[in-house]
């Protein structure tokens, strides 16, 4: 008995060694390359995300604005890239006069004076509205954006394109599940003469259109988010072994900023593997109850290995990417300071 017993912890023993040496982060080859920042709807008003749904409206519930940028805009986009951030990510809705316009909700009710669906109003409609009208800090009681400003402030994705710095990404995300839009937009860029590939722009969302665009654009970055979900799944319950699941072959894995220590090999075994099959790694937001995707503070980037050089998905870009990238903050004192106070308070609410 007490034979088996030793043979048995001797097996374990080795068992453990071979995991171990097999995910070793430190015997993988150092990745090259930087973090590179995905800015999450550019420069954008946060918001309380407590019980928020699919259909709930963000733009009654922001926190005190500490900036007047408000997202999918195309103010917004060029000041994030500016600012240093890799790729700028938008979401885009045809019109019923098949233009297409950046823009997140389904319909106008929320942050517009409109009521229905994008989808149901043309863009002479779309353009008379001000998108600024919905957004209140404190339940109704003000409404700083509605000064006439953003009036007529919500682009097509053409006049998007056009404004685009000639080394300036998107990641354009599709709402819907219909693959025509895959079709549409592809007639956008072509209308601007922008090739996503060239450009280094990027496609996410469900797999109706994104399986139409990786037929348009077969070399461009797309992957689906349930799929980029199963990848992740995938390499926690089969990367111990050294295996890259199918799943991940390719596509794209989601790395949760309080889950990193259930990676395999995480980072550099993990990079290497994802590289040997033209994957992407994300590294995104916390993950846990009213939690939000992306990074929303600064310091949340020193949790990050030093060695990692993918993609990190950022909420906040105004204080973020300054973080990262110091010789491009381009803020005044006053946007400083008043990012400062704007991180004081959401540390105290987090």
């Amino acid at each position: 008995m007490k034979r088996r017993l030793r043979w048995a912890g001797l097996g374990l023993a080795l068992a453990f060694l071979t995991l171990t040496f097999v995910n070793a982060s430190w015997l993988a080859p150092e990745p090259k390359g930087a973090p590179k920042l995905i800015a999450h709807r550019g420069l954008h008003q946060l918001y309380d995300k407590a019980g928020v749904e699919r259909d709930t409206c963000t733009a009654d519930r922001i926190h005190e604005p500490y900036h007047r940028y408000l997202e999918n805009t195309v103010p917004s986009v060029l000041r994030t890239l500016k600012m240093g951030a890799w790729m700028v990510e938008v979401d885009i809705a045809p019109t019923k006069d098949r233009e297409v316009v950046v823009w997140h909700d389904w319909t106008l009710d929320c942050r517009t004076e409109g009521s229905g669906p994008v989808r149901e109003a043309t863009l002479e409609e779309l353009k008379a509205l001000d998108i600024g009208y919905g957004y209140t800090p404190d339940g109704g009681q003000s409404f700083p954006f509605r000064s006439g400003e953003f009036v007529g402030a919500m682009p097509t994705f053409e006049e998007l394109g056009e404004a685009m710095p000639r080394r300036g990404r998107l990641m354009i995300n599709f709402k819907s599940k219909d693959p025509d839009e895959a079709d549409l937009i592809a007639e956008k860029f072509a209308a601007i003469g922008r090739d996503p590939v060239q450009a280094g722009d990027a496609f996410y969302g469900h797999s109706g259109p994104i399986n139409r665009i990786r037929e348009i654009f077969p070399e461009a970055w797309s992957w689906n988010t349930d799929g980029a979900r199963l990848c992740s799944k995938d390499y926690v319950l089969f990367g111990w072994s050294g295996y890259l699941p199918q799943s991940c072959r390719g596509e794209t894995l989601l790395v949760p900023l309080n889950y990193q220590w259930a990676f395999w090999g995480w980072p550099n075994r993990l990079i290497a593997r994802m590289e040997k099959y033209g994957g992407q790694v994300i590294v995104i937001g916390p993950i846990g109850e009213n939690l939000p995707r992306g990074l929303t503070l600064p310091e949340q980037l020193t949790e990050i290995p030093n060695s990692f050089n993918g993609y990190v998905w950022i909420e906040d870009a105004f204080t973020i990417t300054p973080a990262l990238i110091q010789r491009l903050d381009d803020r005044t004192q006053e946007e400083i300071d008043a990012g400062e106070v704007a991180l004081d308070a959401r540390r105290a609410r987090q």
